[in-house]
């Protein structure tokens, strides 16, 4: 692959992980807030910290950057039934463990969510489908 279908790539990574977080994340998160599973409202605006940037677009912004990872990853699963259940566990786990045992750590935040079993499921669920999302809008964008 050349240089610049590398970084176009990379490119369409971006875009399909931030718009994944947008339409498959917080679309699933709608569905487990709306039947009382997550506590957490689905396009939260409240600001972050230390910049103040509304939570759905810093989380949309960390969605691209896994996006990016999914990027390099995925041209290994060449098979179609592969390459999706990669995306669900690439998906359902990576960010997912990431968020549990460094992000929430820094935070000040307990680890895992407090192992409370919704919140457990929540994150693998919400991130599961952000991946398969990811993927997807990869191989759209990648038609197009």
């Amino acid at each position: 692959m050349t240089t610049k279908a590398t970084g176009f790539r990379f490119a369409l990574g971006f875009i399909a992980g931030f718009f994944a977080v947008l339409l498959f994340h917080q679309g699933v998160l709608a569905l487990l807030y709306a039947v009382n599973f997550a506590a957490r409202a689905p396009y939260s605006t409240t600001p972050t910290q230390p910049f103040g940037i509304p939570q759905i677009l810093s989380s949309a912004f960390w969605g691209g950057v896994w996006g990016l990872v999914w990027a390099t990853i995925a041209p290994r699963f060449r098979r179609e039934k592969s390459y999706w259940l990669a995306a669900l566990l690439f998906g359902a786990l990576a960010p997912t463990l990431v968020a549990w045992f460094i992000v929430s750590p820094l935070k000040g935040q307990p680890i895992a969510g407090g192992w409370k079993l919704a919140v457990i499921l929540t994150g693998l669920l919400v991130n599961g489908a952000w991946g398969l999302g990811t993927a997807g809008l990869l191989k759209f964008f990648s038609r197009v």
